[in-house]
């Protein structure tokens, strides 16, 4: 039951960090592409788990880099990725 309520803990510091990062890449002047493509991973594999759905064909290099880049956290539970979600908003917001 502990960790039932510590999940809810971490879902809402997860959405949180989402909303603060929706309004925020703004706010994060330094965030590289990478890090935006990590980010954009993270979310994926926090809320749906391992990659699904085909790569993106050669000609769509946006598609392609987001798909690879949530592919590479294949195999991570969806409550890492969202702790590392949220570790990753909270030190590129700074």
């Amino acid at each position: 039951h502990h960790e039932q309520i510590q999940n809810m803990g971490l879902q809402e510091d997860f959405d949180a960090a989402a909303k603060d990062a929706a309004e925020g890449v703004g706010n994060m002047p330094k965030i590289t592409q990478d890090q935006k493509l990590e980010l954009y991973a993270l979310f994926k594999q926090s809320n749906v788990g391992d990659v699904q759905g085909d790569r993106p064909g050669m000609l769509d290099f946006t598609g392609k880099a987001k798909y690879d880049a949530w592919a590479k956290l294949k195999g991570m539970s969806q409550d890492d990725a969202k702790q590392k979600y949220i570790s990753n908003v909270n030190t590129w917001k700074a």
